[in-house]
């Protein structure tokens, strides 16, 4: 239990430590160049207003082939729905095949 509050307070403490960097980020540069969005390293960070758009552009856009897109509004990574359904479907395929296999027929 020890090493799980351990772990979770780490995460805790990385999270935050890129939201500051990202804020320390665009606060150094004069407000008519900052942007709010941009990259701590490899993590993209967006800390405009979400729309409606944006949210679904991140979260369902078959024309987007990543996986994992930037969040909407935060720091990290979102999951495009629209891509994981097509690498599931072989998966649903498969499982639909065996349950059609496995029923009773009458």
């Amino acid at each position: 239990m020890r090493k799980l509050c351990t772990l979770r307070g780490l995460a805790r403490w990385l999270t935050w430590s890129l939201i500051g960097a990202a804020l320390y980020h665009q606060l150094r540069r004069p407000p008519q160049e900052r942007t709010w969005t941009g990259r701590i390293g490899p993590i993209p960070y967006d800390f405009r207003l979400p729309s409606v758009e944006r949210i679904r552009a991140r979260f369902w856009n078959p024309e987007d082939s990543r996986l994992f897109t930037p969040m909407p509004w935060g720091i990290g990574w979102s999951v495009n729905l629209a891509v994981l359904g097509e690498h599931l479907r072989p998966v649903r395929e498969r499982l639909r095949t065996r349950v059609t296999r496995a029923a009773p027929r009458e």
